[in-house]
C-alpha cells in the first residue's frame, strides 16, 4: 500500500495557510493596519478550523500538532515584536510576554512528548486542574485564545486609531474590544505561568525517576 502523504492532509493544508496569512499580515503591518490586522486574524481564526478537520477526517498527526503549536508562538511574537516598536516604554512587558508564552509552551509540550502524549495538547488527567479545563472544554480553550490575540491585536490597531465610533462618540470600536479582552489576555498570561511551572515539575520528576532507576 501507497504511504499516505502527511503534507498535504486537509489540516496540515489549513495550516499551511495560517502561515501564509500570517506573512501577509507582517509585510503590510508597518503600512497598512487595516490589511495586516484583518490577515492576522483570518490566520488566527482558522486556527479553530485544522483541530475539526483532523477529528472529522481522521487525519490528526504529530506533524500537524507541531505545526500548530509553532504557527501560534511564531505569530503571536511577531506581533509582539512590532508591538515592542510601537510601544517602545512597554518594550520589557512585550518582551516578558513572547519570553514566557514560547518557554511555557516548549517546556510542556517536551515534557508531554517525554511521556509519551502526541501533542502539547495531550495532558494527564490527574494533573493541573486548570490545565485540564484549559485543554479539555473547547469553548475556554477558543475563548483564550481568541481573547489573547484580539487584546494584542487592539493594541497593534489603536496606534492608528479608535475605530468606528461606539457608544455614541465615547469610545472607540478597537478601545471597546480592546477592554474587554484585557481579563482574558491576563489569565492567558497566568496560563502560561502554570504551564511553565507544570511542565518544570513534570520534567523534574521523570528526572528524579531516571535517577531512581540508575541507582
Amino acid at each position: 500500500m501507497k504511504p499516505e502523504n502527511i503534507f498535504l492532509f486537509v489540516p496540515n493544508l489549513i495550516g499551511y495557510a495560517r502561515i501564509i496569512f500570517a506573512f501577509i499580515a507582517f509585510y503590510f503591518m508597518p503600512t497598512s493596519p487595516s490589511i495586516a490586522s484583518s490577515f492576522y486574524l483570518l490566520s488566527g481564526f482558522l486556527d479553530a478550523f485544522d483541530g475539526h478537520a483532523a477529528r472529522a477526517l481522521n487525519q490528526g498527526t504529530r506533524f500537524g500538532a507541531m505545526l500548530d503549536m509553532l504557527t501560534d508562538r511564531c505569530a503571536t511574537m511577531c506581533l509582539l515584536v512590532n508591538l515592542a516598536m510601537l510601544y517602545p516604554e512597554s518594550a520589557l512587558l512585550f518582551q516578558l510576554s513572547m519570553s514566557l508564552d514560547v518557554a511555557s509552551h516548549w517546556l510542556h509540550l517536551h515534557s508531554t512528548v517525554v511521556k509519551g502524549g502526541e501533542s502539547h495538547k495531550s495532558i494527564d488527567l490527574t494533573g493541573n486542574r486548570i490545565l485540564r479545563v484549559y485543554y479539555n472544554s473547547r469553548p475556554v480553550l477558543f475563548i483564550m485564545c481568541a481573547g489573547n490575540e484580539l487584546f494584542y491585536c487592539m493594541l497593534y490597531l489603536l496606534c492608528f486609531g479608535e475605530g468606528p465610533e461606539i457608544l455614541s462618540g465615547y469610545v472607540g470600536l478597537y478601545r471597546l474590544i480592546l477592554w474587554v479582552s484585557t481579563p482574558i489576555a491576563i489569565t492567558k498570561s497566568f496560563i502560561s505561568l502554570i504551564h511553565l511551572v507544570s511542565a518544570s515539575c513534570n520534567m523534574a520528576a521523570l528526572d528524579a525517576a531516571e535517577r531512581a532507576k540508575r541507582k
